[in-house]
């Protein structure tokens, strides 16, 4: 007996071939316009954060615009003053960076003729000349240029949020306006909103935590330069898996070739910045954020290469904030929430809860 047409089975490869060129093509698309979306992603999310403290202040008595003006200049204030202290560490630390250099480059000769006599056939020659101190410093005018870039698009994402915090006070009468049946919209959005917001919060207070910590860490281990290095803490902790230990690396040097440091104390620098990331990555942020906020580690790890190939540096930087965005986007739409749930941790949900918004599921498995 034939089987009957199947057209759904047979059209599944043909839609199958067409969501992956599609996806090709947006991925180009994004990767050749990374110049221009990468200030509005970053303008978008500090909007998203920010209208935390509008809304608050508005429910407190304050008109809108008064409480997104108050916010954009308590927040700028904040980023002006800490901008100039960096700035003022930055310069020191570029000054001591020859004395640096040269400590490291005797370390590291050392290291190489312990290694050749033990019996490695290592060609310590020819590693200096890779390392030679003169050719290691041009880096410095490049580090200089990268940072006036950052200056430029630090301006451009300020003035971005300010536009966009503004645009969000009518955006509910807007839809509204726009769609026939706004409800189940508005809703989705708020839904939306309300999720990435508070993964933002979150995300952005363990962070602040982190580098409240290692600030500490480094004080009380006389490390040179503490808020530079607890700022390079508090913007690679958004980096899964690698910019814990990125973030530790210069310090840790440092403290190592320094006078009143030593191999003992780089040791326990190393400890305290793993403790730190064990204890707020492991324990404090899936309690406080939830387990079905998570990512599965594959995915979390897969979307830093991805969106570092796409983005570059800011990419590998918000790599979990924007795969986490387009997570909470998914599952705000019930056609679409599945996809969702597969690049969750797994072991968060039950199944038979797994069609309900995240905002609404409990962070706890059956009992």
């Amino acid at each position: 007996m034939p089987h009957p047409y199947d057209h759904n089975s047979n059209t599944l490869p043909l839609n199958l071939l067409l969501a992956l060129a599609a996806l090709v093509v947006i991925i180009a698309g994004l990767r050749a316009g990374s110049s221009l979306l990468v200030p509005l992603l970053l303008a978008i999310l500090i909007a998203v954060v920010c209208t935390a403290p509008v809304h608050w202040l508005h429910r407190l008595g304050m008109s809108k615009q008064l409480a997104v003006w108050l916010t954009l200049v308590v927040i700028g204030g904040f980023l002006s003053l800490l901008g100039l202290l960096l700035a003022n560490s930055f310069g020191t630390f570029i000054d001591a960076l020859p004395g640096i250099e040269k400590k490291l480059y005797q370390y590291y000769l050392g290291l190489l003729d312990g290694l050749a006599g033990l019996g490695l056939a290592i060609d310590t020659n020819r590693l200096a000349d890779l390392l030679d101190a003169e050719q290691f410093g041009n880096w410095i005018p490049t580090v200089l240029g990268e940072v006036g870039n950052l200056l430029m698009q630090s301006v451009m994402v300020g003035l971005l949020v300010m536009f966009l915090l503004f645009e969000t006070l009518n955006f509910r009468e807007k839809v509204s306006r726009a769609l026939v049946n706004p409800a189940p919209s508005l809703r989705r959005f708020s839904e939306f909103s309300l999720t990435l917001k508070r993964y933002l919060a979150v995300k952005t207070l363990v962070s602040l935590v982190t580098g409240a910590l290692i600030w500490l860490a480094c004080k009380l281990l006389g490390v040179d330069f503490p808020l530079l290095w607890a700022v390079l803490a508090f913007a690679l902790n958004y980096i899964p898996n690698i910019g814990s230990a990125i973030a530790a690396v210069p310090p840790v040097l440092l403290l190592l070739v320094s006078p009143q440091g030593g191999m003992f104390d780089a040791l326990l620098l190393a400890a305290a910045y793993l403790g730190v990331n064990f204890v707020m990555g492991n324990i404090i942020e899936p309690r406080v954020m939830g387990r079905a906020l998570g990512l599965s580690t594959f995915v979390a790890f897969l979307s830093l290469v991805v969106w570092g190939w796409i983005f570059g540096v800011v990419g590998m930087l918000l790599s979990v904030v924007l795969t986490m965005t387009l997570k909470i986007a998914l599952d705000s739409h019930p056609e679409t929430r599945w996809i969702a749930h597969l690049l969750g941790p797994g072991d968060g949900a039950p199944i038979e809860q797994a069609d309900r918004p995240i905002s609404e599921r409990e962070e706890e498995g059956p009992k």
